[in-house]
């Protein structure tokens, strides 16, 4: 009878006792790892947005979503300038039903095509009055064989083209609407990024070499920075910010690219060593609202504090290169 006992205590000890205290172990770690460097700084602002418009692209999932609901509490006229109608009145109603702000509105804006970003700043001249806040947070990574309507790589054309359009466009609302701010979303992959403006390619593409993510990263932070010179002293400032690494909806592809059992584990190590969109969400709520950020410009934002950018994103020629081929891409007078 005792030597079965001690086997029993021995198989109870190596089947449950271990495992348990490592799972334990596990997971404290990870709480420690949560609150030390995952969940970053926090926006503590109190300012209220009553009488304000913001613009949001991309606000109905993610981080956009997060910032658009956090704006809302404070009281904003809401604009989620979104492409698709249907995910972003979702969003729209699942906001007004949380924050009970029933001034938050759909505005369809597709920033692969120049034509609808022209579309949409011609709607915002006409309809409204006045825009305090203008978010550039849509996004694209993972789409490396897609083009945008005028033939530019889309993830390039989404994240950089079609934003320094709109926000150009929109410009004379900000001044009109000043103390106002533009906020970029960019990443800290920003550093890897290099910008390559070879004007043609044997097929007649124009700027082929302007292509995929982290490329496009370096082009918010340079945008930003060359545009916060050019509207120094109008009121309105400008700021980049790297919002963290976060499990959003772009992760969801990962099972269809590595298979079930491979994505199931690949997504659940992305759920716990990255931030959620609510955490994400904060630097870009902090650059949006924080008072003591009013005349600050020019700057590159890290969780929710200023950060160091790369060497290429503090180069002013480089971003004014930058912003003429834009210019041109762009059809911008």
């Amino acid at each position: 009878m005792a030597d079965d006992l001690l086997v029993l205590a021995k198989v109870w000890s190596k089947w449950f006792v271990i495992p348990s205290v490592a799972a334990a172990g596990l997971c404290a770690l990870h709480y420690v790892y949560y609150l030390l460097v995952l969940r970053g700084r926090w926006c503590h602002s109190t300012a209220r947005l009553d009488g304000k418009t913001v613009v949001i692209t991309g606000a109905n999932a993610g981080i956009g979503r997060e910032t658009a609901l956090d704006l809302a509490r404070r009281g904003g006229r809401i604009i989620l300038a979104c492409r698709s109608r249907e995910r972003a009145e979702e969003a729209r109603q699942d906001i007004i039903r949380q924050t009970k702000n029933e001034n938050v509105v759909f505005r369809r804006l597709d920033l692969a095509s120049l034509a609808s970003v022209r579309e949409f700043a011609e709607e915002m001249k006409r309809e409204e009055g006045r825009l305090d806040i203008l978010i550039n947070n849509a996004g694209l990574c993972w789409h490396s064989d897609e083009k945008t309507a005028e033939g530019f790589d889309l993830q390039f054309g989404v994240n950089h083209f079609g934003h320094f359009l709109l926000t150009n466009l929109l410009l004379d609302l900000l001044e009109k609407s000043a103390p106002s701010r533009i906020v970029v979303v960019s990443s800290v992959m920003h550093m890897y990024g290099k910008l390559d403006f070879t004007p043609t390619n044997e097929h007649g593409d124009r700027y082929p070499n302007l292509k995929s993510y982290w490329p496009s990263k370096l082009a918010n932070i340079l945008f930003a920075r060359e545009l916060a010179r050019t509207l120094d002293g109008t009121g309105v400032t400008v700021n980049s910010l790297h919002p963290g690494v976060i499990y959003t909806d772009l992760w969801d592809s990962i099972k269809a690219d590595h298979g079930f059992v491979w994505g199931t584990i690949m997504k659940g190590l992305c759920w716990a060593l990255m931030k959620s969109a609510h955490e994400g969400a904060q630097t870009t709520i902090h650059c949006a609202v924080e008072e003591t950020l009013q005349n600050v410009t020019g700057r590159y934002f890290a969780d929710c504090s200023i950060a160091e950018e790369s060497e290429d994103a503090k180069d002013d020629g480089l971003a004014k290169k930058l912003w003429e081929v834009s210019a041109e891409v762009t059809g911008l007078e």
